[in-house]
């Protein structure tokens, strides 16, 4: 049986963005990730040893985030995808959402999402 674990609302400042300035200035970026995994044996042993650790993939999501530059939203959220899957063998597939609230639109919206699916072969 599959079961999911959500990162939600992952909140970093980051310097991302298809012009320069965005690049130069950077801006909050926010996150979901949903990852799916088979947790049965964390669940019955209760031990740490055999889950999923929350803590390391925020870090590693922290460091993408803050540490690499994209242009596209698109390419970091595939990164960010591909990375937790290449470092968490438990991990079956993972959804990564990206929302960025500033965006260069002349007009008014709360924020441009995208979202990145990714599923072990």
């Amino acid at each position: 049986m599959k079961n999911n674990i959500l990162l939600k609302n992952l909140m970093f400042y980051g310097f991302h963005g298809a012009f320069e300035h965005e690049r130069e200035l950077g801006q909050r970026y926010y996150l979901d990730v949903q990852m799916e995994v088979d947790f049965d044996k964390a669940a019955l042993s209760d031990d740490l040893s055999d889950a999923v650790n929350y803590v390391e993939i925020y870090n590693l999501i922290k460091d993408i985030v803050e540490n690499k530059r994209f242009c596209l939203m698109e390419a970091l959220a595939a990164n960010v995808g591909d990375s937790i899957l290449l470092e968490f063998d438990q991990i079956i597939g993972v959804s990564v959402k990206v929302r960025k609230p500033a965006v260069p639109i002349a007009g008014g919206l709360d924020y441009v999402q995208i979202e990145v699916l990714r599923r072990r072969s």
